[in-house]
């Protein structure tokens, strides 16, 4: 069991980084980036590729990094040059991920790391990884204050407004879907390097899973500031991987997963318009009540008389 909750919370580590990155499309942008699916796989393969070949680890994922950055930076001016529909871009572009990650990967539908030194093969994982989750998200929240964050966000929230201003909102997308996707791809790579391989598929059902631990983070941390949003996403991502450990321990399958983490973000999505239902129900019974209340009392006042 302990192991089981070491791995989770390993695996939460590394998945934060590409949660982050889900992040600034889904909640910064409000863009819903389906390339993520695309340029996870992408990092993956393209580390994988460059250690078994005997490159640096260092150096591979920074590499997969950049790679997301280009996959992020052809997405963006699908949907704002060429005014293809934010979700159609990113499908689209997922779909052509799927062919150039084979050709990364030699069209080899895996690539094999086992018995090569990579980025995590002589640390600690729980010891180093909080740390570079920490400093990957001090980063992310250095930047979003910056003008260009500023802008990146206000593009989000109105970008009527903020096109008044003089800013170019098509640049501000741009920049905010190829930093999602750099991040996603690195994840991808520390991914790969922790399970000893990447495959073709790795990628599939990724920004359900980035969605799941940006709701559920929220639901329970909050969100109010970015610093907190950020720090409720990392920890989001971290308790999603101990909710699967605790369902596998319990007697799902594995396979069962996927429907299991649409499920969570079903519940994590629809729950707060039950909440407000609920609340406004119960107002107007409150009202309601009290209007009886005021009517039976002005009947007795009346009848005193």
């Amino acid at each position: 069991m302990l192991s089981a909750l070491t791995g989770s919370v390993e695996l939460g580590l590394l998945y934060a980084i590409m949660a982050l990155g889900v992040y600034i499309t889904f909640r910064i942008l409000d863009f819903p980036d389906l390339t993520v699916d695309g340029s996870f796989t992408t990092g993956g393969a393209i580390a994988s590729v460059m250690i078994a070949g005997g490159g640096s680890p260092s150096l591979a994922t920074v590499t997969a990094f950049i790679g997301g950055l280009a996959a992020g930076a052809i997405t963006g001016p699908l949907h704002t040059k060429g005014r293809i529909n934010a979700l159609l871009s990113g499908i689209l572009m997922m779909i052509a991920l799927y062919s150039v990650n084979l050709r990364i990967m030699e069209k080899k539908a895996n690539i094999s790391l086992l018995g090569v030194d990579t980025l995590l093969s002589n640390i600690s994982l729980l010891v180093v990884m909080p740390f570079v989750v920490l400093v990957i998200k001090f980063a992310l929240d250095w930047f979003l204050h910056t003008d260009l964050g500023m802008a990146l966000r206000a593009t989000g929230d109105n970008p009527r407004m903020i096109r008044s201003f003089g800013v170019n909102t098509h640049s501000t997308i741009i920049v905010g879907i190829s930093l999602s996707n750099g991040l996603v791809a690195m994840s991808g790579a520390l991914i790969a390097q922790y399970q000893g391989f990447a495959d073709i598929t790795m990628g599939i059902g990724m920004i359900v899973i980035g969605l799941a631990s940006v709701i559920i983070g929220e639901a329970l941390f909050g969100a109010r500031t970015v610093i907190r949003a950020t720090l409720a996403v990392v920890l989001g991502a971290i308790i999603y991987r101990l909710v699967v450990a605790l369902a596998i321990r319990i007697g799902l399958e594995p396979t069962d997963m996927k429907l299991m983490t649409a499920l969570i973000v079903i519940v994590a999505l629809t729950l707060p318009m039950i909440r407000g239902s609920l609340r406004q129900k119960a107002t107007v019974r409150k009202r309601a009540a009290e209007l009886e209340v005021a009517s039976v009392s002005k009947l007795s006042s009346g009848g005193e008389r």
